[in-house]
C-alpha cells in the first residue's frame, strides 16, 4: 500500500469518529445552555482533556516547539514543562473549583457575563465580547498555519486543501453538537494526541540523525556550547522566559480555556482533572518541546526552506517514519487543531450571539434561536480564520498577538475576582484597558511584524494587576459609584440574585442599584 494511501486512510477512520461525534451528541445540544456547557456535567477526563486539546493544537508542535528548539536548543524543553505546571496544574488549582462554583450558582455560561454580574457593567460586557472576538482570529488563523506547513510537508498536499479539511472537520464538530460534542470529540483526539506524541518521541529519538537518547543530548549540548547558547545570552534568555510566562500564564485568562472549568459536575471531578490535566501537559507539551529541541541534529545552523515553521515537518519527513505513523502523526496534528479551533470558535461565536445580539441588541430572541445563530457565526468565524491565516505573519507571531491582548486585558480582572471582594468596577476597567493596550498597541505600531510579541504579552499581565489592585483600593477610599463592592455575587443563587432586581441580571430587570454606604465626612 502506497505512503499516501495509508495516510489518508488513517484520515478517513478519524473523519468518521470525529462525525460519529458529532451526531451523537446533536440530539442534546438544541438549547443555548447545553450547547455551551453541556449540562454542566462533565466528569474528570472529558474537561482535563478537553482543556488540554485546546491548549496544545499544531500551533505548539509545529510553531512554538520548532521556533524554540532552534532558538534555545535544550532549554527549549523548560516551555514545556512551565506549560504542565504554570499553564495546567497551577492553573486547575487556582482557577478551576472557584469557577466551577460561580457559574454554576449564577448560570453563567461566557466571560462577558461573568463580568457583567461581578462588576455590574454591561459596557465591560459589551467591551469584552468585542475583544474576544476580533482578537481570538489571528489564534485561529495560527491553527490553520501550523497543520498546513506540515500537510505540505509529509503529505505533499496543497496548503489550500489543508485548510479545507480542519475547516470541515470543526465546521462539523460545532454545528452539529456544540460544546457537548467538542468535549466528546476532544476526548478522542486527547487519547490520539497522547498516544501519538509518545510514540513521535521513541521515532525521534532512535532516528539516525539523534542517535538515541543519551547521545542526541550529549551531541546538542556540546553545539550549544559551541554557538553560544549554553548558557543563553541574556537577549535570548529573556526571550525563553516570556515565552514560558506568555503561554503558561496566557491561558489563565483565554475565554475558551477558563470555558472548560464551567462543565465540571462537582469538586471531586475537579481535583481529578488537576492529576488527568497536568499529566496529559507534561506527555503532550514535554514531548513536543523535547522534540524541536533537537533540531539542529537535523539541519546544523541552516534553517530549512521556509523558515522556522517548516522546521518541524522537515523533522518528520526526515526521521524515516513508516507510512503509517506519519498518518497518525497528521491525525494527530489535525485533531489537535480541529479541538482548538473548535474551542476558540464556540467561545468567540456563542458570546456574541448570548452576549451581544440576545443581551443587549435583541433581548427577546428564543433559545433556540440563539443556539442557530451560534452555529451560523461559527461557520463565518472558521471562514474567517481561513482569510488572516494566508496574511504572512509566523504563527509564533500571530499567537502571541492574540494571547497577549487577551489575557492582558481579562486575566486579571476575572482571576482577582474569584478571590478578593475587594476588587471593584474601577479598578477592573483600568486592568482591563491597561493590559489591552499594553499588548495592543506596540504591535499595532508594527503592522503585527514586531517579534516581541511574547515581551508585550508579559508585561500586559503584570501590568493589569497592578492597576486593578492599585484603582481599586482608590476607587473605595475616594467612595466612588464605581468603587462599590458586590458582595452578594459570592453568596447568592441565581434566584435570589434575580429577586433583588439588580439591572445587570440575566433576567434583564431593571431597578435602582443596591445601596451604598454612606459616603464618609471629612
Amino acid at each position: 500500500m502506497s505512503k499516501e494511501t495509508t495516510i489518508w486512510l488513517v484520515i478517513a477512520a478519524y473523519v468518521v469518529l470525529m462525525v460519529g461525534a458529532g451526531l451523537i451528541s446533536s440530539k442534546s445540544s438544541r438549547g443555548m445552555a447545553a450547547f455551551t456547557v453541556g449540562g454542566r456535567n462533565a466528569g474528570a477526563w472529558i474537561s482535563a482533556l478537553s482543556y488540554g486539546t485546546a491548549y496544545f493544537s499544531a500551533v505548539m508542535f509545529v510553531g512554538y516547539s520548532g521556533s524554540s528548539g532552534w532558538s534555545f536548543g535544550l532549554w527549549s524543553v523548560l516551555v514545556g514543562l512551565g506549560n504542565a505546571v504554570f499553564g495546567s496544574l497551577l492553573a486547575w488549582l487556582v482557577l478551576a473549583r472557584r469557577t466551577r462554583e460561580i457559574t454554576h450558582r449564577l448560570h453563567i455560561k461566557s466571560m462577558p457575563q461573568l463580568f457583567e454580574m461581578r462588576y455590574g457593567s454591561r459596557n465591560m460586557k459589551i467591551f469584552s465580547c468585542i475583544v474576544m472576538f476580533l482578537f481570538l482570529l489571528p489564534y485561529s488563523a495560527s491553527v490553520y498555519k501550523g497543520l498546513t506547513s506540515i500537510c505540505s510537508i509529509l503529505l505533499g498536499i496543497d496548503e489550500t486543501v489543508c485548510m479545507i479539511i480542519i475547516a470541515v472537520m470543526s465546521a462539523l464538530v460545532l454545528i452539529l453538537g456544540g460544546y457537548a460534542a467538542t468535549l466528546k470529540a476532544d476526548f478522542i483526539q486527547g487519547i490520539i494526541m497522547m498516544v501519538g506524541v509518545a510514540v513521535l518521541i521513541v521515532m525521534v529519538v532512535i532516528s539516525p540523525q539523534v542517535g538515541g537518547l543519551s547521545s542526541g543530548v550529549s551531541r546538542m549540548a556540546e553545539y550549544m556550547q559551541q554557538n553560544n547558547m549554553a548558557p543563553l545570552p541574556s537577549g535570548e534568555a529573556l526571550a525563553l522566559v516570556s515565552t514560558i510566562l506568555m503561554t503558561s500564564f496566557g491561558t489563565w485568562g483565554l475565554p475558551q480555556m477558563v470555558h472548560k472549568y464551567y462543565g465540571i459536575r462537582d469538586d471531586r471531578e475537579v481535583r481529578r482533572g488537576v492529576v488527568i490535566s497536568t499529566f496529559f501537559a507534561v506527555l503532550v507539551s514535554g514531548g513536543g518541546y523535547f522534540i524541536g529541541s533537537f533540531s539542529h541534529l537535523f539541519f546544523g545552523s541552516e534553517l530549512p526552506q521556509g523558515g522556522k515553521d517548516y522546521i518541524i515537518p522537515n523533522m518528520l519527513n526526515q526521521a524515516g517514519l513508516p507510512n503509517l505513523l506519519i498518518g497518525v502523526v497528521l491525525v494527530l496534528l489535525i485533531s489537535a487543531s480541529v479541538s482548538t479551533l473548535a474551542s476558540i470558535a464556540l467561545t468567540a461565536c456563542s458570546t456574541v450571539s448570548m452576549d451581544l445580539v440576545r443581551g443587549w441588541w435583541k433581548p427577546k430572541i428564543t433559545d433556540e434561536s440563539t443556539a442557530r445563530l451560534t452555529r451560523v457565526l461559527c461557520l463565518v468565524f472558521v471562514a474567517g480564520s481561513y482569510l488572516i491565516a494566508n496574511y504572512p505573519t509566523p504563527i509564533l507571531e500571530m499567537m502571541s498577538y492574540s494571547w497577549g491582548i487577551i489575557s492582558g486585558a481579562f486575566l486579571a480582572p476575572y482571576a482577582i475576582s474569584l478571590y478578593w471582594k475587594g476588587i471593584n468596577r474601577a479598578g477592573a476597567w483600568a486592568g482591563m484597558l491597561g493590559g489591552f493596550l499594553t499588548a495592543f498597541v506596540p504591535a499595532a505600531a508594527s503592522g503585527f511584524t514586531t517579534p516581541n510579541g511574547p515581551v508585550y504579552a508579559c508585561a500586559a499581565m503584570i501590568i493589569s494587576p497592578i492597576l486593578c489592585v492599585l484603582v481599586s483600593l482608590l476607587a473605595s477610599r475616594l467612595h466612588w459609584k464605581s468603587g462599590a463592592p458586590n458582595p452578594d455575587f459570592y453568596t447568592l443563587s441565581i434566584e435570589e440574585w434575580r429577586q433583588g432586581r439588580r439591572p445587570w441580571t440575566p433576567a434583564g430587570a431593571q431597578a435602582p442599584q443596591t445601596p451604598r454606604p454612606p459616603r464618609r465626612e471629612g
